[in-house]
């Protein structure tokens, strides 16, 4: 967990922030422009709103997460197959994780990318 701001942790999860600092290298090595970025967060925002999401801010690395993934596709620097594949081999090795035991993937490593 990073240090707090004002109102609490600025992240709650290691992944929240992994998430961060991928967008963040991403644009800066120049995959997509921070506007572009800014762009697409906004329009998973407003998805969310939608669809009577509550904007109380506990989902809001999970539309990040969402807009980085779009862009990644987008972008062709991922395979949206590819991606959906590896989320699944994550999730299935979660459930069958005993509790307290760290998440393992084991199954072999394929490319991401098209």
């Amino acid at each position: 967990m990073s240090a707090p701001d004002q109102n609490g942790p600025v992240f709650a999860e290691p992944w929240q922030a992994q998430a961060f600092a991928l967008a963040v290298r991403l644009s800066a090595e120049g995959h997509f422009t921070w506007k572009e970025w800014a762009a697409t967060l906004a329009d998973e925002l407003k998805a969310a709103a939608d669809r009577g999401e509550p904007d109380d801010g506990s989902r809001y690395y999970h539309y990040w997460l969402a807009a980085l993934e779009r862009l990644v596709i987008a972008k062709n620097l991922a395979d949206a197959d590819a991606l959906a594949s590896r989320k699944e081999a994550w999730a299935d090795a979660y459930r069958h994780t005993p509790h307290g035991k760290p998440v393992e993937l084991i199954t072999p490593l394929n490319s991401l990318h098209k």
